[in-house]
């Protein structure tokens, strides 16, 4: 007579590996998921983000649990507040036995912007990503956001009877803060320091506003991180940041970038 009692199954990931290699980070990427968002103008915003999450492997541990991961993810609710998520790093530590654990959330901000001239108004999207880590009891929390402008090249209105060539460059700012950090002010300073913004609706008396403006302003990808970091040094709450541009050049076949870091 067959038994009743369900049977053990075998837990392959807790063996112990020969190698005795530790891994810094191992778990479960591109997972999409509806998180809240604060919004500075409207409370708060309905987006959805790509996520991953991770934590350090013991070197004598075969492997990690990944179900547990998403787990960890559905007991924190259907929608994925900013504020929880410290508690999401602990219990990934807690559940799946870690020191580190590691949560990247990337999604698409979205505000409204009145065009310049008519003041037509539509969504214009941003990129924004939390990069939070968890060693122990100490949280490190990075905000990147992605803005991108438009620049004019210095150097073409300076040798050029008509005209200058532009193109669309994207500013990627990254920072830790003392203070919370609105989006919304990463995405000001950045489109400050640029030749123009950009908008997502133009009627004809707009775009002769926005292509004059951005030649009165000219630009060199220098002067744009420049700028950047000019502004993030003047702000009171920034302790760190690393900005990245890159303009995707409209008369050459390659991009321009430069970079500056501080701390």
């Amino acid at each position: 007579m067959e038994s009743d009692k369900p049977t053990e199954l075998t837990d392959t990931q807790k063996e112990r590996d020969h190698r005795e290699l530790r891994i810094d980070k191992v778990g479960v990427r591109n997972l999409r998921f509806p998180i809240r968002i604060r919004d500075k103008a409207n409370a708060h915003q309905d987006t959805i983000a790509t996520i991953g999450m991770f934590v350090d492997l013991p070197h004598h541990f075969k492997g990690t649990h990944m179900s547990r991961f998403i787990e960890v993810l559905n007991t924190h609710g259907n929608v994925v507040h900013v504020e929880n998520i410290p508690e999401i790093l602990t219990a990934m530590q807690e559940r799946l036995d870690s020191e580190t654990a590691h949560l990247e959330i990337d999604f698409p901000f979205f505000l409204e912007k009145a065009a310049p001239v008519t003041g037509k108004t539509g969504l214009l999207d941003y990129n924004a990503k939390f990069d939070a880590t968890a060693n122990g009891s100490e949280i490190d929390f990075v905000l990147e956001v992605r803005t991108q402008v438009t620049t004019l090249c210095p150097c073409s209105k300076a040798i050029s009877v008509h005209g200058a060539h532009n193109q669309r460059g994207e500013v990627t700012v990254q920072l830790r803060s003392s203070e919370t950090i609105w989006i919304e002010d990463v995405i000001d300073l950045a489109e400050a320091s640029a030749s123009s913004e950009l908008y997502s609706l133009l009627k004809r008396p707009d775009e002769k506003h926005v292509t004059e403006h951005a030649y009165e302003n000219p630009v060199f990808v220098e002067d744009l991180v420049r700028n950047v970091a000019t502004r993030l040094n003047a702000h009171p709450h920034v302790t760190w940041y690393k900005v990245e541009v890159e303009n995707f050049e409209s008369i050459h076949n390659h991009n321009a970038y430069a970079c500056i870091e501080k701390g």
